[in-house]
């Protein structure tokens, strides 16, 4: 990859690790964040979204939206991605919220930041880089 930067892209394990600030994955995202903007699915971004509503309310949820928002590149849910989510998840013991994640990463050829063990220890498609070990 010589000359070319990585492309990250996250799921909501990694961000939501984030968020909580101190661990070794918080850490990793945070490196891969200025490196530049990780992709992340709007999928995975409700899945944050809704994840802080129920834990610490609508305010809290908006304003965590409003941080995220500039941090990273958003990847517009298509049909296309839709249905390659779609293929993943008939394929793989998933999430649909994780085959979104799979197919963002593998169609960016960015490499999926998670601990999600549904993801990391198998092949699903695209390059993975376990922060949960």
């Amino acid at each position: 990859m010589a000359g070319r930067s990585r492309v990250y892209c996250l799921d909501s394990w990694a961000v939501l690790r984030f968020l909580e600030g101190s661990s070794a994955a918080a850490r990793r995202v945070r490196q891969a964040m200025r490196l530049g903007r990780p992709i992340m699915s709007w999928i995975n971004v409700g899945e944050v979204y809704y994840t802080i509503h129920r834990a610490a309310g609508a305010e809290e949820a908006e304003s965590t939206l409003t941080l995220l928002r500039p941090m990273l590149a958003l990847d517009l849910v298509t049909p296309e991605r839709v249905l390659a989510a779609a293929r993943i998840k008939a394929t793989h013991p998933l999430a649909y919220g994780d085959a979104f994640a799979v197919a963002t990463a593998a169609a960016h050829k960015a490499v999926l930041l998670t601990g999600d063990p549904e993801i990391t220890g198998r092949s699903v498609g695209c390059r993975v880089e376990d922060l949960g070990r």
